[in-house]
């Protein structure tokens, strides 16, 4: 089983929606998701310093709109020592309203779930145009 984390950024009810969704798929699927919110797993607040090893011991995958955990110099090097798969959402300028940060996920979700085999650590940011492999 694969677990993916939606960061606190997003609502915890896109983890509960897209987890019911994927639950339904996971019987005819051969990659085995699970979809969990990092508030309900590991509580409010929690620093990324704190979630990022525990969600890379069971080589687990996150989706966030937090760039800064690529861009940061000890968050980038956490991530990758703890062998985490993280998908950077990269909003407009304008930001994204709930309705389209579903559109956005639910139009991504099966390329999230190919990718989300790849060797870990990867990193990738998507726009609404594309999903790119960072360094």
């Amino acid at each position: 089983m694969t677990n993916i984390y939606i960061d606190e950024n997003f609502s915890h009810h896109l983890a509960d929606g897209l987890n019911i969704f994927q639950k339904h798929l996971n019987s005819n699927e051969k990659l085995q998701i699970q979809v969990l919110s990092i508030k309900q797993v590991f509580g409010k607040g929690v620093k990324d310093e704190d979630w990022i090893p525990l969600v890379g011991e069971e080589r687990g995958i996150v989706i966030t709109q937090d760039l800064r955990i690529h861009t940061t110099r000890h968050q980038n090097e956490l991530y990758k020592k703890h062998g985490l798969g993280v998908f950077f959402f990269k909003p407009p300028s304008t930001g994204f309203s709930f309705w389209q940060m579903v559109e956005q996920i639910i139009k991504r979700w099966p390329e999230i779930k190919k990718k989300s085999s790849d060797n870990r650590p990867f990193a990738f940011r998507i726009t609404p145009n594309k999903i790119e492999k960072l360094s």
